[in-house]
């Protein structure tokens, strides 16, 4: 198994930057594909982001392209979740997750999880 930590979640100003790191325990997370989500209150998870095994391929969501930036660093055993350009609507409690098979924007298809960073976007 392996156990994902979130971290650098918090409150930023809209237009303002974030970085949102992901880091695995137990297994190396290179055995992974690695995905992030979103939930904002009374709203269903939705997939942020994805990134294949190796970091050469991967994906975002329409509603942040442009804007945030998924990328992964093996030998630190994370990955990371680069957020630019804030937006209220982005505020969300944001999850990592990982995936033994490739990178997808199927929440059902990973197999770990973390807690989840809350991040708010508020003037």
């Amino acid at each position: 198994q392996v156990q994902l930590v979130e971290s650098g979640g918090g409150l930023v100003q809209p237009g303002g930057s974030l970085r949102l790191s992901c880091t695995a325990s137990g297994r190396t997370i290179s055995r992974y594909a690695v995905g992030w989500f979103r939930q904002a209150p009374g709203k269903e998870r939705e997939f942020v982001a994805a990134i294949s095994w190796t970091g050469s391929s991967t994906s975002t969501a329409d509603s942040v392209k442009g804007r945030f930036t998924i990328s992964r660093d093996n030998a630190k055993n994370t990955v990371y979740l680069q957020m630019s350009s804030l937006k209220p609507e982005d505020t969300a409690v944001y999850y990592c997750a990982a995936d033994s098979y490739g990178p997808t924007t199927k929440r059902a298809t990973y197999d770990y999880w973390g807690q989840g960073p809350q991040v708010t976007v508020s003037s």
